[in-house]
C-alpha cells in the first residue's frame, strides 16, 4: 500500500515538472510536440509499471521465506 502511494507521487512529480519546462524542451524535441499527451501518458504508465514491479518482486520473494528461518539466520 505504501509503495502505491510513493509510486503515484514519484510519477506525478516529474510529469508536472516536465509540463512546466515544455518551452525549454521544445528546442530539444524532434518530431514530438512538447506537451504531447500520448507521450506523457506513455511515460507515466511505463514508470508506474516499473515502480510497481520494483515493489512487488521483493515483497513476493520475502513472502516465500519462513519467518522462523529468517530470524534464526540473524
Amino acid at each position: 500500500m505504501r509503495g502505491n502511494f510513493q509510486n503515484s507521487r514519484h510519477v506525478t512529480t516529474p510529469v508536472v515538472a516536465a509540463l512546466v519546462v515544455t518551452r525549454w524542451m521544445s528546442s530539444l524535441l524532434f518530431g514530438v510536440e512538447p506537451a504531447d499527451p500520448l507521450t506523457f501518458i506513455g511515460v507515466a504508465v511505463l514508470l508506474a509499471i516499473v515502480a510497481l514491479a520494483a515493489c512487488y518482486l521483493p515483497a513476493r520473494r520475502a513472502m516465500c521465506v519462513d519467518p522462523m528461518v529468517a530470524l534464526r539466520y540473524e
